[in-house]
């Protein structure tokens, strides 16, 4: 016989063994050493055994907590190997009287039953853990690997380091964590050809048209900073050195550019600040504080694709209808709800003069505009939009109410001294027949009144339209070929009795560009616009406008 002393030995071994494997095992020398300590003690436990007790048919019961064992104590010096075996590999059986018997012999059967059962339960568990672990084959060919690209391993780690080496230099020297810089520079070679400068009606003539070609510029910095991840704070700098081909110039606004720009030889301003955010999942809200035109505000001007000064059309009047321009700039809010996917509202209220606390003006008894506008896009390929915008503007500040586009008569339908009312009603629609071709108009009617001044009482109305023709990816991908032709804002009527000032005749305005893309960064735009009929005046020669357009952005 062997005693119950030997057979917990053994089985703490096997525990040991497992313990080992799986990386939890008590230090083994500790465990020893503690066996060895309690072998002697525990001789005197034999002679007190019964030889009735040794009777292998005694009924054993399976248990899973050592606390079932009435007989088993902390105390005891084996209390943590049979808490191991019983608990953790469930390999130890008491008997039907809730007792362990810790102090009786043990037969040769019963060592090998209670051996037997850890030693399948201790096979059970290494097979679970090592049924993925990859096979010494598998651990051969990965040294193999390891040695044979070992230089390129070495490059590779060279080359993180030096990674993780810039990353931590720019980490220390960015500008900021929330902002980042988009910017573009446009250079262009530009010039107007006619024989004389337009004149309306009220105009003695127009003069020689003696004009040089000019190389002006337009530079923009835009600092986007945002502090949630869905809104942007912008603060724009902005520099120019074209004053354009106005009416000082040319005898009319219709000549303009879509990018002219002059701040005083290229002095640098803040030309927008706004702060739009999300107000839920559907509405858009902005905060305007300098400039930022209102066509930015609506879900689309339905002509995306010539928009842009710098990237689209060539000329002012090409980009939009001039009724978002009625909006002018200045403080500012605006928002925009989404009622789905296809329909959308925006409001905006805009103060020219905002920031002025002088008498007739300020955010609400100056120079002023309600805009809105409802945006219906049933798919990507098709679009409508219906704009109102409603304007004051007082006799003390300088009516414009085509945006400096259009004519004389339009743009100051009454004598200076008038505070103007206008409600203008604009309809843009957008048609994309196919990726690479998109049909494109608007139609604008402004109805003004004096409401004091030398022109009190007296009424005009304004008309534009225009159909805009683009072709994205002509050529190469980025390309972009468009042509715009319609009437610039045109002042049909206008009942003042001071001055005649209604167009008799109709101006039109045809344009073509290609802008090509020479990298991700540069592209260059020639184009050509001719103006029939300057300032709606049948009489004035046709205008002709060359530019070659570079733009630069980073």
């Amino acid at each position: 016989m062997l005693s119950n002393k030997i057979y917990l030995w053994l089985l703490m071994s096997v525990t040991l063994t497992v313990q080992a494997f799986f990386g939890q095992a008590a230090n083994a020398t500790e465990v020893n050493e503690v066996v060895e300590s309690q072998v002697n003690s525990e001789e005197t436990y034999l002679a007190q055994v019964s030889s009735t007790d040794l009777n292998f048919q005694d009924d054993l019961a399976q248990v899973t907590s050592i606390s079932q064992l009435s007989d088993v104590q902390p105390t005891d010096w084996a209390f943590q190997a049979l808490q191991s075996l019983v608990e953790r590999y469930g390999c130890i059986a008491g008997y039907p009287n809730a007792t362990f018997r810790g102090n009786r012999a043990l037969t040769r059967y019963e060592f090998a039953a209670g051996l037997n059962a850890c030693l399948d339960r201790v096979n059970e568990l290494i097979a679970t853990a090592t049924a993925d672990v990859i096979t010494r084959n598998d651990l051969t060919t990965l040294q193999r690997l390891q040695e044979e690209f070992s230089a390129e391993l070495a490059t590779l780690r060279g080359r993180v380091d030096a990674l993780e080496a810039r990353t931590s230099e720019l980490e220390a020297n960015q500008f900021s964590t929330t902002t980042k810089l988009n910017a573009e520079a446009i250079f262009a070679v530009a010039d107007v050809f006619g024989d004389t400068r337009a004149t309306d009606l009220g105009d003695d003539g127009g003069g020689d048209l003696n004009l040089n070609t000019v190389l002006a510029n337009r530079v923009r910095l835009n600092f986007d900073s945002s502090f949630t991840g869905r809104d942007r704070l912008r603060v724009r700098l902005q520099s120019g050195n074209f004053p354009g081909f106005n009416r000082s110039r040319t005898g009319t606004n219709m000549t303009r550019l879509g990018f002219d720009t002059d701040t005083g030889n290229n002095n640098v301003e803040i030309s927008d600040i706004f702060y739009r955010f999300p107000v839920g999942q559907n509405t858009t809200a902005w905060l305007i504080a300098n400039a930022y035109g209102s066509d930015n505000v609506v879900e689309s001007t339905f002509n995306r694709l010539l928009q842009g000064g710098g990237t689209g059309s060539i000329s002012r009047f090409g980009r939009y209808n001039s009724i978002y321009r009625l909006s002018g700039g200045g403080p500012g809010v605006a928002v925009n709800h989404k009622f789905g996917d296809s329909l959308a509202l925006s409001l905006a209220y805009r103060a020219s003069d905002g920031n002025d606390p002088s008498v007739q003006a300020g955010l609400f008894n100056g120079k002023q505009a309600i805009q809105s506008q409802l945006s219906f896009q049933p798919s990507p390929n098709v679009g409508l939009g219906l704009t109102y915008v409603n304007s004051y503007t007082p006799g003390t500040a300088s009516t414009n109410l085509t945006g400096s586009i259009g004519s004389d008569f339009a743009s100051r339908p009454f004598a200076g001294d008038s505070a103007t009312l206008a409600n203008a009603y604009g309809v843009q629609a957008s048609y994309r027949f196919s990726p690479r071709f998109t049909l494109a108009g608007w139609a604008g009617y402004t109805k003004a009144e004096a409401l004091a001044g030398s022109d009190q009482g007296s009424k005009a109305s304004i008309r534009n339209w225009a159909v805009t023709l683009a072709f994205p990816d002509l050529g190469k991908k980025g390309n972009l070929a468009g042509f715009v032709f319609g009437m610039p804002p045109k002042a049909t009527s206008n009942t003042s009795p001071i001055e005649n000032r209604r167009n008799s005749g109709t101006s039109y305005h045809l344009e073509g560009f290609y802008r090509y893309r020479v990298t991700n960064n540069i592209d260059v735009t020639p184009g050509l616009m001719v103006i029939l009929n300057p300032e709606h005046n049948d009489s004035n020669d046709t205008l002709w406008v060359g530019v070659l357009r570079t733009r630069f952005s980073f």
